[in-house]
């Protein structure tokens, strides 16, 4: 019986920890004010008939903080990869001088520093729904393993656990929140 309620603990626990991981992915792509090549993590194009992540295609390094630079590993790739930069949402317009691509990462202004917080907030309330989400349906199945026979003392010691499991979720969200917001505001 109780091997249920594990079972039923370990999956929750897993959504919640998907849901966190989730969070650090996307907010990695909120661009900071400083050079992060996650920003072009989304950029695929087409490479000898397959769609690659332009990762795939160059190398790309941050020699400075306010500085990208991509270097594809075949030279015709050039045009294609600055092609895929202009027609991705990055906004930034990349610079060729024939050899590699540069990205000049502009200082973001005081306005757009708080819309890209408000972003990585809405983020992180979209991660602690899929977190309560997950609360949610464990102590569901919790209370019908109840009606199939299990104590009520341990299916209550099953719901406060999956109480604390959310809280712990919960707080790091905020964290990873809370970092992004300094990252994001710090000029």
């Amino acid at each position: 019986m109780s091997v249920d309620l594990k079972q039923i603990g370990q999956k929750a626990e897993e959504k919640m920890q998907a849901s966190v991981e989730f969070l650090d992915e996307t907010l990695s792509r909120i661009r900071a004010g400083k050079a992060n090549p996650h920003i072009l993590d989304g950029i695929k194009l087409e490479y000898y008939g397959a769609l690659t992540p332009l990762s795939g295609v160059a190398a790309i390094n941050t020699p400075d903080a306010r500085t990208i630079v991509i270097q594809p590993w075949e030279k015709q790739m050039l045009k294609e990869v600055e092609k895929a930069i202009l027609n991705s949402d990055v906004g930034i317009t990349p610079d060729n001088n024939g050899e590699i691509i540069r990205l000049s990462i502009p200082p973001l202004t005081e306005e757009r520093r708080k819309l890209l917080v408000k972003q990585a907030k809405q983020e992180a309330e979209d991660a602690k729904v899929s977190v309560r989400n997950a609360r949610r349906d464990a102590i569901d199945a919790i209370k019908k393993s109840v009606k199939d026979g299990v104590a009520e003392d341990v299916a209550k010691d099953a719901e406060n656990e999956m109480q604390k499991l959310h809280d712990r979720y919960i707080k790091k969200i905020d964290d990873v929140f809370a970092i992004k917001e300094k990252e994001i505001m710090t000029v």
